[in-house]
């Protein structure tokens, strides 16, 4: 990709760059350019969930995965059915926020498709959380993940 690509602003807070960075990608040699249909997806996702969560919080956030290409998804053995290949999901933590805190705001506040609370532990900023949004019907489906196994709802690690 390059850089003037790279540079192109998804939302006010949230590059190209930033959205398609990996570091699984960088070390494979894996090519994770999204398509027009992807870019459109991840603008999508900007500015209906990032800018909010980052209005509301008023903090930087860190997004550790959004595109994935399929070659990317196959080699972090992500689900075949992932969201993230068509730029319509974000992995991300906002800095001092725990993880159900957010996941809960976003669950109150905003339009999404599926919210998970993954990884939670006694540390309340450990694992992230997942949000995706669709251009059709959001289900506003909400799960928690802890130890490889989906729940129902949002929860906290017990």
């Amino acid at each position: 990709m390059s850089a003037l690509f790279l540079m192109q602003q998804l939302s006010p807070h949230f590059t190209l760059a930033e959205c398609t960075q990996s570091q699984i990608a960088r070390i494979k040699g894996i090519d994770n350019t999204p398509d027009e249909f992807a870019i459109e997806n991840m603008r999508r996702v900007c500015c209906r969930i990032l800018e909010p969560v980052r209005e509301n919080y008023g903090v930087p956030i860190d997004v550790s995965s959004m595109f994935r290409s399929p070659e990317l998804n196959k080699a972090i053995h992500g689900s075949k059915k992932s969201q993230h290949m068509y730029g319509c999901a974000v992995d991300f933590k906002v800095r001092n926020v725990p993880n159900l805190e957010l996941a809960i705001w976003i669950r109150d506040n905003l339009i999404f498709d599926q919210l998970i609370l993954e990884a939670p532990t006694f540390d309340p900023f450990h694992g992230w959380v997942h949000c995706s949004l669709v251009s059709g019907q959001n289900r506003m489906q909400t799960l928690t993940m802890i130890e490889g196994v989906y729940e129902q709802g949002l929860r906290k690690f017990i």
